[in-house]
């Protein structure tokens, strides 16, 4: 497609692209600490996302429910209205996201399905590419409604959608461009099409978490990407107009959309870390962070308080000690020695 076509994406990035980049990579490689380090934070990191991510990307289209109908929502209520089985179909979505049934490869009739769950509780509305032309109009704060962009015709989507899935694939596989470029490039190159007559936006950002995951990029689980951009939303349509200047003739320049897109990322990276930061500092949290790491051996291991503290970084040896002397007056562990390097054994 029009970002992958002409080795676009071998070109050299601008340097504050190459720099977010670089940060991404440092963000990313810390994030296997924390499933270890605080796996109970991350269920109720979780759980908050599901719902802030299913909100906050409705809203950016208008869709909106009361907070009681959203709660009630969010525990599987039948919807009563448009709007509620708009959020309803992208909730079911976003489950199938974060619990992997929905992977790699992405094909048009993958996509065509994702949109058809999206309109699920709809029937008839969904999975369909768009059978007229359309546009994409925005609203400005001072109330103008004003053409944004001219999509790819109708009666070109469906190539359009065939070539973008197979770019995708043949660029995925090499490695020969970073996976946050092709990530990027993709969404862009979506957006642009605008395959489907509503419903775009929201599957575009379910297309970004389930890239972002098979590319290792697993914060959109417990911090909400589509909360951010939602509270960047003028940002997101400027950059999503700058990079779509002259797409049609694939003279288009990547480098706004990518500095948005990896700028939400980091800012995403950021906030969790925070967030971590402040449910460890809880009461109980070093506590409880010890206990979980002791549960994943199974009964009859060994293990040492070394390896407990490798597994929880943050928490002290002493407050290690302290946890496995609890459990040893349970009967739920025996030292098996003296000294630092004594061994524990899990009863």
């Amino acid at each position: 497609m029009w970002s992958f076509r002409n080795k676009r994406l071998l070109e050299p990035v601008d340097i504050s692209v190459a720099n977010l980049m670089a940060a991404l990579g440092r963000y990313q490689g810390r994030q296997e600490l924390y499933h270890h380090q605080a796996p109970q934070m991350l269920d109720a990191l979780h759980r908050t996302a599901i719902i802030e991510s299913t909100e906050a990307s409705n809203r950016i289209e208008g869709i909106i429910v009361p907070p009681q109908r959203l709660q009630a929502l969010m525990i599987q209520s039948t919807p009563q209205t448009r709007s509620e089985s708009e959020i309803a179909g992208y909730r079911d979505v976003l489950s199938h996201i974060h619990t992997g049934q929905l992977g790699l490869p992405l094909t048009p009739d993958g996509i065509r399905a994702l949109h058809a769950d999206l309109y699920a509780y709809l029937p008839g509305e969904g999975g369909r590419w768009k059978e007229r032309d359309n546009v994409i109009r925005q609203r400005l704060p001072d109330g103008r409604d004003v053409l944004r962009f001219v999509p790819l015709p109708a009666d070109e989507t469906p190539a359009a959608m065939a070539e973008l899935c197979e770019q995708l694939v043949a660029v995925w596989g090499s490695e020969a461009v970073d996976r946050l470029l092709v990530i990027n490039a993709f969404v862009l190159d979506f957006l642009c099409i605008h395959p489907f007559s509503d419903g775009n936006g929201r599957v575009a950002r379910l297309l970004t978490l389930q890239l972002l995951y098979a590319a290792g990029y697993e914060v959109g689980r417990y911090i909400s990407l589509e909360h951010i951009i939602e509270q960047s939303k003028e940002t997101y349509y400027e950059a999503l107009w700058r990079s779509s200047q002259r797409w049609d003739t694939g003279q288009h320049d990547l480098t706004p959309w990518h500095q948005y897109s990896l700028s939400v990322l980091i800012y995403t990276y950021r906030e969790f870390e925070a967030r971590v930061g402040e449910l460890a500092s809880a009461p109980g949290a070093k506590r409880a962070a010890v206990l979980h790491a002791w549960e994943i051996f199974k009964p009859g291991q060994t293990f040492s308080i070394a390896e407990l503290e490798h597994i929880c970084p943050t928490v002290s040896r002493a407050t290690v000690r302290r946890v496995l002397n609890e459990l040893r007056e349970r009967g739920a562990v025996e030292c098996l020695g003296t000294g630092r390097a004594a061994q524990w054994r899990k009863c």
